[in-house]
């Protein structure tokens, strides 16, 4: 940790802070490169009713809007380690690091965001469960020839 990552960590809380103020959740997540913000985001789910309206796929999204693809050399600072769909996310947008400033349990001690299928404290667990024993119930449909999309995909991108 340098200096620089406190700098952006505190300014990521500031940000969160800021969204609490103006009615949001308590989030929000800087991508950081070259020590220069090149995005930043709060969570919306609050103002716009969208689930996925966190910070870390907000700020992914904005990336993406604005030509950045590709995360690599980006350092992500968000308010609290990422629940897993932001981590999924993160993990496919591949930046560098990502340097949070309180983890779940610290989140957890004041903030719960769960609902009829989990909480804050279980939506890890989830994820390391069977897909017959997840809170989500999940069944294997059928259609004709459901691989095509993906052999199709293949074909087109073969090298």
């Amino acid at each position: 940790m340098t200096d620089r990552d406190d700098t952006f960590t505190a300014l990521s809380v500031q940000r969160a802070l800021e969204n609490v103020e103006a009615g949001g959740k308590p989030f929000a997540c800087l991508l950081v490169r070259d020590g220069e913000v090149v995005v930043e985001a709060v969570n919306h789910v609050a103002q716009t009713g969208d689930p996925t309206a966190h910070a870390e796929i907000r700020a992914i999204r904005a990336a993406a809007e604005q030509g950045i693809t590709d995360l690599r050399g980006v350092v992500a600072y968000v308010t609290a380690y990422p629940c897993p769909m932001c981590l999924g996310a993160l993990y496919y947008a591949q930046p560098d690091r990502v340097v949070y400033a309180v983890s779940r349990e610290e989140e957890g001690e004041h903030y719960e965001d769960g609902n009829r299928l989990m909480s804050l404290a279980t939506f890890y667990d989830e994820y390391a469960k069977g897909i017959d024993d997840r809170a989500l119930p999940a069944e294997h449909g059928t259609a004709d020839d459901a691989t095509a999309p993906f052999v199709a995909w293949t074909a087109r991108h073969a090298s």
